[in-house]
């Protein structure tokens, strides 16, 4: 076939992110760490989020493309393979489009093209590691009452909510001092608050020297950390004493991208389906 004498370059790896404009140097650090760790392959990163893209644009003359965009320039290119890694904490609503971006391609390109599961897909590997998120978040401690936070999802409809909502059983089943909820997507904190209030005080009335932990469930540290993550942490401290978790990296905010187990997943996800491709 003529077409696939164009298609003369090996592989490529294009990171599919939301994006963000505080913590934009935060998925670049992404991008050098995979680089280093496949010297041998191209390594590109996208932008889900419009208008993180133009504002990116406007207030720093930083220039990203989306997902399709990015495919066009690497189908272009003639790379003959690569990996859309889906860098999301859940298949929900973002990894589902990464999905229909990637099957779209597939009807009329030549090339091999493979996409990778989020974060939290498998629930053995998701069981190992949130286990291993709450063990190291608690450091040995019992006293401590882990309020995890994550984004959430906006309709209730899709399949891959079942990711978040065992997400959240997991983390109580483990133990009982966990407690969950979302900033905008099921049992979103702004409707449950009472609940979680009520669920705190009891469990202070039993030992007095707890303190809730706040730990944002996001990949990155952005407005969401500055804004959602604060006030809430101000609400609960009027009944309690409330921190924060410490961040994982030089970073002073709490996100699990600094993470180097979270990046070692994401690496591991990268070398499955670049095996499935024969590499």
């Amino acid at each position: 076939m003529k077409r696939y004498r164009h298609y003369n370059k090996n592989t490529a790896i294009i990171l599919s992110c939301f994006g963000s404009v505080i913590e934009e140097q935060k998925y670049l650090e992404f991008q050098n760490y995979i680089k280093e760790e496949f010297p041998e392959i191209d390594v590109y990163l996208s932008f889900s989020s419009r208008m993180v893209i133009k504002l990116l644009a406007k207030k720093k003359k930083k220039f990203y493309k989306n997902l399709p965009q990015l495919m066009a320039d690497v189908d272009m290119a003639g790379y003959k393979r690569y990996i859309v890694a889906s860098i999301n904490i859940f298949p929900t609503d973002e990894h589902e489009v990464l999905i229909r971006v990637v099957n779209g391609f597939q009807n009329f390109s030549l090339a091999n093209i493979r996409y990778t599961n989020t974060l939290l897909s498998k629930t053995k590997e998701s069981s190992k590691y949130l286990k291993s998120l709450d063990e190291t978040l608690r450091q040995g401690k019992q006293e401590i009452i882990n309020l995890y936070i994550v984004h959430g999802v906006p309709v209730l409809h899709l399949g891959g909510i079942e990711a978040v909502s065992y997400t959240s059983q997991f983390l109580k089943r483990i133990n009982p001092h966990n407690i969950s909820c979302s900033l905008e997507g099921e049992f979103p904190f702004y409707a449950i608050k009472e609940a979680i209030k009520r669920e705190i005080l009891e469990i202070i009335a039993k030992d007095s020297n707890i303190t809730v932990q706040i730990v944002p469930m996001l990949l990155i540290s952005g407005n969401h950390y500055d804004k959602d993550m604060q006030e809430i942490k101000d609400e609960i401290s009027e009944y309690c004493t409330v921190k924060i978790a410490d961040a994982f990296d030089a970073s002073n905010k709490f996100n699990l991208l600094g993470q180097d187990e979270v990046k070692e997943i994401f690496k591991r996800n990268i070398t499955i389906e670049l095996k499935k491709q024969g590499q």
